[in-house]
């Protein structure tokens, strides 16, 4: 692995007998996420949110509704019609039908076969935190689907573009795939480990609460295991809080301007933005960030870091101002300090720490000084 941080991704690598960021023995090594799965009353309503935010329809019945992007493969988001919004599970892909199978015979869990309609082999597990996930393998891939072309860039003196003006359509910008799920976890470090040591993952950055690295991380940006092929710095990406809940999902667009302007379509149409537009530290990636009608948070983004297995995690501090190399201060809301959602976040702290996990009294310490750091 590398271990110098000098211009690397982090100023900061392990210090002795800290969290290797990796398993030594990992059941499988999955190659990637598939679909997210939600529950919500109104598809309707869904639906007309999607499209605007870039994805296309892959299949509409009365009680689903399956999202995707440009890219081939399977979709990306499956809803499906229930009393509440509420997040309901991850899909990840296997490298193939027989690293499902050793994965159900190392768990206990069964394999059972997908819907037709989507084909492959599934076997459903249940995280630390109680949140379900699937590894699929074998799945029938939909075709692909024209995406938004990037613009021709004069970047400095370098001249691609000549007697040609600049014009990004103000429309939704077409969703390519889905890239990553942030997940907030009462048993982090359970958690953590459950996923390194069962689906091979790795960590790409850990962030540790200010003043608290000796008592370990709070966050983790996790990565696909594919050897000397790059993955995305995170596929999945997880902190230390007071609830086991869904943060946000990031779906990738082509470039800049497509997420700009797309972010101009979703504004002119009423949804409201949560933070954006800037790029952050740990991941690189152009953002942009939104809440669909039921507040779910989703993320355009773009640009982002690619590293292969051999790069160690980076070390760095939780902060606010951490969040971002540039783009306007993190918000309220996407911190969870609005109105509405400050009181959300008391309700879950009250009910978490009489409870035993790993987030007590100290960790509380640690996320307040977050928001202010």
């Amino acid at each position: 692995m590398a271990n110098s941080h000098s211009d690397l991704h982090s100023e900061q690598g392990a210090a002795r007998g800290e969290h290797p960021g990796r398993a030594a023995n990992p059941t499988i090594k999955i190659r990637d996420i598939a679909w997210l799965e939600f529950e919500k009353p109104d598809l309707v309503r869904a639906e007309a949110f999607a499209r605007a935010f870039g994805f296309q329809t892959a299949f509409r019945g009365p009680d689903e509704l399956r999202l995707r992007g440009t890219n081939s493969g399977s979709p990306c988001v499956l809803l499906r019609r229930g009393e509440r919004s509420r997040f309901t599970g991850i899909a990840f892909r296997a490298e193939d039908e027989a690293d499902v199978r050793r994965l159900a015979a190392k768990t206990g869990a069964s394999v059972q076969p997908l819907p037709d309609d989507l084909g492959g082999l599934q076997v459903s597990l249940v995280d630390p935190s109680g949140i379900p996930v699937r590894v699929v393998a074998g799945t029938d891939d939909l075709p692909q689907l024209s995406s938004q072309t990037p613009l021709l860039v004069n970047a400095g003196h370098e001249l691609v573009r000549v007697n040609a003006t600049q014009r990004a359509p103000r429309a939704p910008a077409r969703v390519q795939r889905l890239g990553h799920v942030v997940l907030q976890s009462t048993k982090y470090a359970a958690a953590l480990d459950w996923y390194l040591e069962n689906l091979g993952m790795i960590v790409s950055d850990f962030l540790f609460f200010p003043g608290q690295r000796a008592r370990g991380p709070a966050m983790s940006f996790i990565r696909c295991d594919r050897g000397t092929e790059p993955a995305d710095h995170h596929t999945l990406a997880m902190a230390l809080g007071p609830a086991n809940r869904y943060v946000h999902s990031a779906f990738q667009v082509s470039d800049l301007d497509a997420l700009a302007a797309g972010g101009e379509y979703l504004g002119e149409r009423g949804y409201f933005r949560s933070w954006g537009i800037g790029r952050h530290i740990q991941g690189s990636q152009l953002f942009d960030y939104w809440r669909d009608p039921d507040g779910f948070l989703v993320e355009h983004f773009a640009d982002g870091d690619m590293f292969d297995a051999t790069l160690e995690p980076g070390w760095a501090p939780f902060t606010a101002s951490g969040l971002a190399q540039w783009g306007p201060p993190v918000s309220g809301d996407f911190l969870g300090t609005s109105p509405r959602g400050a009181r959300e976040e008391a309700l879950a702290i009250l009910r978490a720490l009489p409870r035993r996990n790993e987030f007590d009294v100290h960790r509380l310490i640690g996320l307040l000084k977050v928001a202010r750091s």
